[in-house]
């Protein structure tokens, strides 16, 4: 056996309704000042009110942030810790999806008197340094993990992402609450419960530092979400079927942040950067080519997978994932999109430029081979 190194969020909670008792989880930090990150459909929904309430109920001082948006830009994040400095915050809270608990992450780190950084000088893999304020990440999507991954992904130009990757962004508690999900769309419950399964797929057969630990976890989410998705996006007033697409994708959050994912993310970022497409529709639509492009290689890793997807059929890895595709409904090609197939050689150019994430793959990826990717996928 290998020697590895595990690390994730020091504290888990799961509760149906926990996001009412936010506040004592905040006082337990020792907060006075709460400064939440959020996007505006929650503030419409009334996701917040209740915790908001909490907060104000035990005395604590609370500001927040709406602002924040699809693949969030480096403008937002700015805009967000000035706020969070200028309020005396001393714990952040992300409430919602990907974006808004990215956003926090950077934010409890910039608003930090520890730190002294700028926002260029954290991009990459351990450029982070300093400290951060106490962080609390309340997920109201099953999707991006991100409430166990230290990593921020930002907009850093009119079609470009960057990463930041420190453990300095883990947060200290992730709290779950499967009835913030009760009110998902069908096609958002759909493309962030398959973004989540290919956290799985791709931590099971990352080319660095998969490990046990990783393993365990990419399978136990991978049965998880495939035998929640179809009932979570058709029947979503499931708690159960919510709870188990909370409990997956935390898993498979849990096992990308140790054993980092590949090509299928790498090619999808170009699709959110050009045409924002929602990042888990992103993945979606190139996971079966990328899968047959990796079968040479990482066959024998994809039989062993390919039991745990359920409501998928009994073929191998690539029918079941394209099956379950199909059974959440979500569109199946680049053409769908209003892509041109004359921008295909771009996107395979710009997928090259995420060799963090490339050189986790199994199989080495070409730009050639990339564009063929997408021309499969077209």
């Amino acid at each position: 056996m290998r020697d590895f190194t595990f690390n994730t969020t020091p504290s888990i909670a799961m509760a149906s309704g926990g996001a009412a008792s936010l506040a004592a989880y905040c006082r337990e930090r020792g907060a006075r000042s709460v400064f939440i990150v959020t996007d505006p459909g929650i503030i419409k929904a009334g996701l917040l009110n209740e915790a908001q309430a909490g907060l104000v109920d035990e005395g604590l001082a609370v500001d927040w942030f709406s602002g924040v948006e699809a693949d969030p830009p480096d403008t937002t994040v700015r805009a967000a810790a000035e706020r969070a400095r200028d309020c005396g915050a001393d714990l952040v809270v992300g409430f919602g999806g990907g974006s808004s608990m990215d956003v926090a992450k950077v934010v409890a780190l910039l608003a930090s008197d520890g730190c002294d950084q700028s926002l260029e000088q954290l991009y990459g893999v351990g450029m982070a340094s300093g400290r951060r304020l106490p962080l609390i990440q309340v997920p109201t999507t099953a999707g991006t993990g991100s409430e166990v991954t230290p990593i921020a992904i930002i907009t850093t130009g009119e079609t470009t992402k960057s990463g930041i990757v420190s453990p300095l962004l883990l947060p200290d508690l992730a709290l779950l609450d499967p009835d913030l999900t009760l009110g998902l769309p069908p096609h958002v419950t759909a493309a962030t419960g398959i973004d989540a399964m290919v956290h799985a797929i791709e931590a099971y057969t990352s080319a660095h530092r998969r490990n046990p630990v990783s393993d365990a976890l990419a399978r136990e989410a991978l049965a998880q979400l495939s035998g929640n998705i179809v009932e979570a996006v058709h029947n979503g007033e499931n708690r159960d079927a919510r709870a188990g697409m909370l409990l997956g994708a935390m898993q498979a959050g849990q096992a990308f942040a140790n054993a980092p994912v590949a090509a299928v993310h790498a090619l999808a970022y170009p699709l959110g950067g050009h045409f924002h497409i929602p990042h888990g529709l992103s993945n979606s639509l190139v996971l079966p080519q990328v899968l047959r492009f990796n079968q040479p290689v990482a066959g024998a890793l994809y039989e062993e997978l390919a039991p745990l997807v359920r409501n998928g059929g009994d073929g191998d890895l690539v029918s079941r994932m394209t099956a379950l595709i199909e059974a959440v409904e979500l569109p199946r090609t680049l053409r769908e999109m209003s892509i041109s197939e004359d921008f295909l050689p771009t996107l395979a150019a710009d997928a090259m430029k995420q060799q963090r994430l490339l050189v986790n793959n199994p199989r080495e990826v070409t730009e050639a081979d990339a564009l063929a990717i997408y021309r499969e996928a077209f």
